[in-house]
C-alpha cells in the first residue's frame, strides 16, 4: 500500500473558476460586495472586544465604473490586508478567510454575520476581468501594499502609498463582459443581490432638492445638492425585533420588496428562531383566491441579507410557495457558488419550523378576531387546503382554524360543523354525511330542496376540493361528503323510512323501457325513484366517485382507470304526475316529446344543454308556445 497528496495543477484551476464554478458571470459583483462587507463587518467585531484601537466610524462599500478605462473598482472601508495576509487569503485558492475568523473567534463572533465560507469569492472576478489589482492598506500599522494578477498563476505584490484603511478590488473587465460596463447593468446586479447588504453600498451620487426655509419668497427656487447614492437598505424590517414594527412597517417593507405589487398583504408572518438553527424572514399572505399558480421569486432567500435564490423548495414547503417574502439564515446549506440548496437535515428542520409558524399563526388570527379571520377567509383558504393535503404536521393543527363556509355564509370550524348536522345528516348507517355545493348558481335547485329537509350545505368551491375531501373522509371517524347534486337527496342521506310508491312494478319497468328508448344515450343512466311528488320530475346527476376522479384528473393527478368519460344519472321521479302522464301516453311521438322536453330541461338546469340541442330545445319551446 502507498499513500501520497494529490497534486492540483495551479494553471488549470483559473480556467475551472472561470466555466464551472458559477453559473451566472454575474455572481461576481455578489461575492465581491460580499468579500468587502466580510471585511467591514469584522473589523466591527475586532473594535467591539478590544482588539482593533482604531475608529469605525460610518464605513459604506463603493462600487464605481470607468468607462474609458473598461474598470470596475469595489472598494471597502474595512480591516484591510498586510502583505502578510494577502499571501495567506488571495495567494491560497480556496483557503476561507472567513471561516479561519470565524474560528478564531467561535465563541464572539458567531453572530457577526459573516458571509463567506469557501475562499473562492475572490476569484469569481476573474470570470468578466483579465487582470485583477488590489490596493489595501490594514488596520494594523503596517504598510500597504499593491496586488496585481492577469489570471494566470504568476502575480506581483508591492508595497504602495494608499493611506486609507480598507480594501479596493480593481477589475480590468475583458472584451467578452463588457457588458458589466454599463451602470445600468451594475445597479441591476446591485439591486437584485445587496439590496439589503448589511453595510451601505455608494453607487453615484444622485440630486435632492432642498425644502424652502421659512418665509421664503412665493417665486423663490428651492437648492438642490448633489449625495451619496446609496442604492441598498442596510436594516431590512426582518432583522428587525417585531415588537419595534408597526403593521405600516410591514406593509411598506412589502412594498420595498414587491413595487409592482399594489394590493396589500392581507397579514404576515414574522420568522424569528436562534436554536437549532438561525433563521430569520417575514412571510405574507397575498390576496389568493382560489389560484394555485406557484411561481418563483414569490419568496427569496438571503444568506447574511445577501440574496442567493428564488427557488426555495425544499427550504419553504410546496403550498407556502404561494406566499411572498423573505427568508434568511447562515445555516442553510448551500453549494460552492452559494446559488443552489443543499438537502440535508436543517433543510427538513427549517421547513417544519415554518410551517409550525403558518399553523400557529392561523390559530392566533381565528382566535383574537375571528370576524376578520373570516372577511379574508376566501383568499387565503386555498393556502390552508393546500397545506392540509401536502403536509401532515399542519393537517393535525388545522382543525382549530380551517373553515367551512356555509351556502347561507356562516363559516364553521370542524367541530362546530358536526355538532351542526349530526343530528339531522346520520344516515341509517350511523355515517355523518356532510352535503356541498362548488357553485351555488348551477346547483341552486339541488341546494334548496336539501335545505327544505333541514339540511345545512357547505360552499367548497376551490380546486383542490377533491384531495381535501379524500383526506378529511380517510382521517375522520364516521363522515362522508357527498356533492349536493351528487343523487336525490334521499339517496344522498338514506334513512330508516317508509317510501310510498304510486307505480308498480310493472308500470316502472315500462316507464323506464319508454325513457331509455326515447333518450338513446349511452352518457345517461336512468333510475326510477320514488320521490316527493313535489319534487322535480326528471333531474340530474353524476356519481359523487366518477365525478371526484375526474375533477382530480383535471388537477393533474394521475389515474390508473384512465381518463373517464362524462357519465350521469337520469333520475325520474316515479311519484311525479309526468311520469304518470308519460305512462298513460300511447302515441309515441308525443311521448317522446315529452321525455326529450324534460330531458333537456334538467339538462338545462345543470348547464349541460349546449350547442344544437340547445337550438332545438330553444326552437321547440316557442313551439309549444303557438
Amino acid at each position: 500500500m502507498s499513500t501520497g497528496k494529490i497534486n492540483v495543477s495551479v494553471e488549470n484551476i483559473f480556467p475551472l473558476i472561470k466555466k464551472f464554478l458559477y453559473s451566472d458571470h454575474e455572481i461576481f459583483l455578489r461575492e465581491l460586495i460580499s468579500n468587502a462587507t466580510d471585511a467591514t463587518t469584522k473589523l466591527k467585531h475586532l473594535i467591539n472586544i478590544g482588539e482593533a484601537k482604531v475608529e469605525y466610524g460610518n464605513p459604506m462599500i463603493e462600487v464605481k465604473i470607468d468607462k474609458d478605462a473598461k474598470t470596475i473598482s469595489i472598494k471597502d472601508q474595512g480591516l484591510g490586508m498586510t502583505a502578510e495576509e494577502v499571501e495567506k487569503y488571495i495567494n491560497q485558492v480556496a483557503f476561507s478567510g472567513a471561516e479561519e475568523f470565524l474560528e478564531k473567534y467561535k465563541d464572539s463572533a458567531k453572530d457577526a454575520g459573516i458571509i463567506g465560507h469557501f475562499g473562492l469569492g475572490f476569484y469569481s472576478a476573474f470570470m468578466v476581468a483579465d487582470k485583477v489589482e488590489i490596493f489595501t492598506k490594514s488596520y494594523k500599522d503596517e504598510p500597504a501594499v499593491h496586488w496585481i494578477c492577469d489570471g494566470s498563476p504568476e502575480f506581483t505584490l508591492e508595497e504602495t502609498d494608499k493611506s486609507d484603511r480598507g480594501t479596493e478590488i480593481l477589475l480590468h473587465i475583458a472584451e467578452d463582459s463588457t457588458e458589466f460596463l454599463d451602470d445600468f447593468k451594475i445597479r441591476e446586479l446591485l439591486l437584485k443581490y445587496n439590496r439589503f447588504n448589511q453595510i451601505p453600498i455608494k453607487f453615484g451620487t444622485k440630486t435632492e432638492t432642498l425644502p424652502l426655509p421659512e418665509g421664503a419668497a412665493e417665486d423663490a427656487k428651492p437648492e438642490t445638492i448633489e449625495v451619496d447614492d446609496i442604492i441598498n437598505n442596510p436594516n431590512p424590517a426582518w432583522t428587525k425585533n417585531p415588537s419595534e414594527l408597526t403593521d405600516e412597517d410591514y406593509k411598506k417593507f412589502y412594498s420595498e420588496l414587491y413595487p409592482m405589487q399594489f394590493e396589500d398583504p392581507l397579514f404576515h408572518i414574522h420568522l424569528n428562531v436562534d436554536y437549532p438553527f438561525n433563521l430569520t424572514g417575514i412571510l405574507f399572505f397575498p390576496k389568493l383566491s382560489n389560484s394555485l399558480n406557484i411561481e418563483k421569486d414569490k419568496i427569496q432567500l438571503y444568506q447574511n441579507q445577501v440574496f442567493v435564490t428564488d427557488e426555495v423548495k425544499g427550504i419553504v414547503p410546496d403550498f407556502l410557495m404561494l406566499l411572498r417574502g423573505v427568508i434568511d439564515s447562515p445555516d442553510i446549506p448551500l453549494n460552492v457558488s452559494r446559488s443552489y440548496l443543499q438537502a440535508d437535515g436543517a433543510v427538513k428542520k427549517i421547513s417544519s419550523y415554518i410551517t409550525k409558524k403558518v399553523a400557529d399563526k392561523m390559530v392566533e388570527l381565528i382566535r383574537n378576531n375571528r370576524e376578520d379571520y373570516e372577511q379574508k377567509w376566501n383568499d387565503i383558504k386555498v393556502v390552508i387546503e393546500y397545506g392540509m393535503v401536502t403536509e401532515d404536521k399542519f393537517y393535525e393543527k388545522s382543525d382549530k382554524f380551517m373553515l367551512y363556509p356555509t351556502t347561507d355564509g356562516k363559516y364553521l370550524l370542524w367541530d362546530e360543523l358536526i355538532e351542526n348536522i349530526k343530528d339531522k345528516q346520520t344516515d341509517k348507517n350511523g355515517k355523518t354525511v356532510i352535503l356541498y355545493a362548488s357553485n351555488t348558481d348551477l346547483q341552486d335547485s339541488y341546494i334548496q330542496t336539501a335545505k327544505a329537509k333541514g339540511y345545512e350545505v357547505l360552499l367548497m368551491d376551490s380546486p383542490l376540493v377533491p384531495h381535501l375531501i379524500q383526506k378529511l373522509e380517510s382521517t375522520k371517524d364516521k363522515v362522508t361528503f357527498a356533492r349536493v347534486d351528487a343523487d336525490n337527496i334521499n339517496k344522498l342521506i338514506e334513512k330508516d323510512e317508509p317510501v310510498i310508491a304510486k307505480l308498480n312494478d310493472g308500470e316502472k319497468e315500462n316507464l323506464k323501457k319508454s325513457i331509455e328508448e326515447a333518450i338513446n344515450s349511452q352518457t345517461y343512466t336512468v333510475q326510477l325513484e320514488d320521490l316527493d311528488s313535489n319534487d322535480a320530475p326528471f333531474s340530474i346527476t353524476q356519481p359523487e366517485f366518477m365525478r371526484r376522479m375526474k375533477d382530480m384528473q383535471q388537477m393533474g393527478a394521475p389515474s390508473m382507470f384512465g381518463n373517464f368519460p362524462e357519465m350521469y344519472n337520469l333520475v325520474v321521479n316515479a311519484n311525479s304526475d309526468l311520469a304518470s302522464d308519460i305512462l298513460k301516453t300511447d302515441n309515441s311521438d308525443s311521448k317522446n316529446a315529452k321525455i326529450q322536453q324534460a330531458l333537456d330541461l334538467a339538462k338545462l338546469s345543470q348547464n349541460l344543454l349546449k350547442g344544437k340541442d340547445l337550438t332545438d330545445f330553444i326552437k321547440r319551446s316557442f313551439e309549444q308556445l303557438k
